[in-house]
């Protein structure tokens, strides 16, 4: 592949979904182009660079952005971000008073795994019902996956006890569809965390985890801003294990004890 064909993609896919391609991940655009190449009937990723930069080439853009988007994930991921869930939904709840809705995003939510686990916690406080989860994700085909809530042996083997497989997931044709009590509580859409979020309204709780490692510093800085407008001032935002917002966003602050987990900075009053 030439140089000029990666810049080409690499552009493309930095200026969609904000995902920073090195010249180490040339490896990638072969292993994960190859289908769209066979489908579209391209040569070769120098043809896919060429049809890119031809006029009316959006859909293709947004199917070689999907292609390359990282969609990795599973039940309960890391834990520990869920078990800091637990004790902090019933003080945001006390906090909402009786009735008051508990509206969580789920960044990035791949095929609703993450999602879907907030609802397995809140249903374990009593908490359903009071509970909204949007999941947005760039890729159409994981939200489309996720909203049918079905998953493998294997996904459902990784990271989810076997009392709540039991509880909320019911066999269908060797597979696994999980119960409409929690799907009820959770919304997917297509959704780009380089887009404007106002429509996505407030929420008490963000996820955005190992998202933000795909980003190169001032596109992590922008994404921080604009979930910082949308988190309650007394909400919650957990990112992954190695991602941080220090050097990143002064609108943010660590909770002490906890990795990965943090507040919203108190706003300084103005002088005079």
């Amino acid at each position: 592949m030439s140089g000029v064909a990666f810049d080409t993609i690499a552009a493309l896919v930095r200026a969609r979904a904000g995902i920073v391609l090195g010249a180490d991940k040339a490896y990638m655009l072969d292993t994960r182009l190859g289908p769209l190449l066979r489908e579209k009937g391209l040569a070769d990723l120098e043809a896919l660079a060429a049809r890119l930069r031809l006029p009316g080439a959006e859909a293709l853009a947004a199917a070689v952005t999907e292609a390359l988007t990282t969609n990795e994930s599973f039940f309960f991921r890391d834990g520990k971000p869920f078990e800091h869930l637990r004790r902090a939904l019933p003080r945001l709840a006390a906090a909402r008073g009786p009735g008051g809705r508990l509206r969580v995003l789920s960044a990035a939510c791949s095929t609703g795994q993450e999602a879907y686990s907030i609802a397995m916690v809140a249903e374990q406080l009593g908490l359903l019902q009071r509970l909204e989860v949007i999941g947005t994700d760039l890729s159409q085909e994981v939200v489309r996956r996720a909203r049918e809530g079905i998953y493998s042996q294997f996904e459902v083997q990784r990271g989810l006890p076997v009392q709540m497989l039991v509880k909320h997931f019911r066999q269908e044709a060797g597979q696994w569809r999980i119960s409409q009590a929690l799907r009820s509580a959770v919304r997917f859409e297509a959704g780009n965390l380089l887009a404007d979020l106002r429509h996505l309204g407030s929420f008490d709780v963000v996820f955005c985890r190992n998202v933000l490692i795909y980003f190169d510093a001032p596109t992590k800085t922008r994404v921080l801003s604009a979930l910082a407008d949308r988190l309650a001032p007394d909400g919650v935002l957990y990112l992954g294990g190695a991602e941080t917002v220090l050097g990143l966003s002064d609108r943010f602050m660590i909770v002490e004890g906890e990795r990965g987990v943090y507040a919203p900075a108190p706003k300084l009053a103005l002088a005079g």
